[in-house]
């Protein structure tokens, strides 16, 4: 069924069969004075309906020049059932397609040919006046169609625009999670792998079994960024449902033993009550604040995770010491790292706070809001 309605959608024409069957059995003036081929050639003014949508301008004026040859012939003139029905056709086709204007013209062009129809014919008649007004409602109707599928239409094209847009949104924050997601392994795996390699390259004569050490950390976080790399790629073309598993504060302690530094892990409270996707924003602020950590800290700064579980909040909270040692090269930064801390944070409604300590260290603190 829906196959046909889409199908007739691009045949219009084979819509309006009903309407030119009507004008075919529509009862014709066959007696009276005249043959039958002069009798018929009213049928020939209504040809230009048939490319209406197409000129509808031209059509009605034609139809009305038709309307206006038919009314003042006296062998045609009692043919006014279906000249009046044309030119309601062609008042609709107008006002549809918002020529609202050039519609009023066309009324106005009707009611002088009923005025004159009445004046030339319509004496003969009981009732002159219900004679002109009885076609009226003919026309009125028209024009409301007209307008209803006018609106109609309107309505269809708004909503199609609302629901592009919302597509349109829908992919451009699924774009963001998807970036913000490449950014926070990207840049937290690379920082790790990158500080580890310097720190082998300094080892590597002194004490090999560090250099041993710290190419596995290489390897290993090199791995788990393969690994969550290839997950996101999966999202990419399986949709929602290839988001799952995704990383837990259960992972928070690997992550931390990832860093290459002294940092302690606090966790308190129960994590098995925590939403997966609320786990995840949470696992990926600690991410951040680890890997600016990395970044910008000293080699001997020290730092501490804390995450508390306190319903209906989730409080973490990610600091770092001054430390002494000379400041390492700079990593690049992409400068997306805080900004997505602080989306991650208000989709939970909570509160991210950060800035420097008085020992020359850092602090990263956020909330969020998981329940009532």
């Amino acid at each position: 069924m829906e196959q046909l309605v889409v199908w007739m959608r691009r045949h219009r024409w084979t819509v309006d069969l009903p309407l030119y069957a009507v004008f075919a059995l529509l009862s014709p003036n066959w007696v009276g004075e005249g043959s039958w081929g002069v009798r018929a050639i009213p049928m020939l003014f209504l040809l230009p309906l048939l490319v209406r949508r197409r000129f509808p301008r031209t059509v009605a004026v034609l139809i009305i020049a038709g309307a206006a040859a038919v009314y003042f012939n006296d062998v045609w003139a009692y043919d006014r059932g279906r000249t009046e029905l044309a030119m309601a056709v062609v008042l609709f086709n107008l006002v549809k397609l918002r020529h609202r204007w050039f519609a009023a013209v066309i009324a106005a062009a009707i009611v002088v040919l009923g005025v004159q129809w009445v004046s030339l014919y319509a004496p003969e008649t009981a009732n002159p006046t219900f004679t002109m007004i009885s076609i009226l409602p003919l026309h009125i109707a028209a024009w409301a169609l007209g307008e209803f599928f006018r609106t109609k239409e309107q309505l269809t094209a708004e909503e199609e625009k609302r629901d592009d847009a919302q597509t349109r949104a829908a992919v451009a924050e699924e774009r963001t999670r998807i970036a913000r997601e490449l950014h926070d392994v990207v840049a937290h795996s690379m920082s790790v792998i990158v500080l580890n390699a310097e720190g082998a390259k300094l080892a590597r004569h002194r004490d090999p079994a560090v250099v041993d050490r710290t190419l596995d950390t290489i390897v290993h976080t090199g791995r788990d960024a393969l690994a969550e790399l290839r997950r996101l790629l999966e999202v990419l073309h399986a949709g929602q449902a290839a988001r799952s598993p995704q990383p837990t504060l259960a992972e928070l302690r690997e992550l931390v033993g990832q860093s290459g530094r002294d940092v302690t892990l606090d966790v308190t409270g129960d994590p098995g009550a925590l939403p997966a996707s609320a786990a995840l924003q949470a696992y990926r602020i600690v991410q951040e604040a680890l890997t600016n950590m990395i970044k910008h800290a000293p080699a001997d700064a020290t730092g501490r995770v804390s995450v508390a579980f306190e319903p209906p909040e989730v409080r973490i909270e990610v600091t770092n010491t001054g430390g002494h040692a000379p400041p390492a090269r700079a990593l690049p930064s992409s400068g997306r790292g805080l900004a997505g801390m602080h989306q991650r944070v208000e989709m939970y409604h909570g509160k991210l706070t950060t800035g420097p300590l008085p020992d020359g260290g850092y602090r990263v603190s956020a909330s969020l809001v998981v329940g009532s």
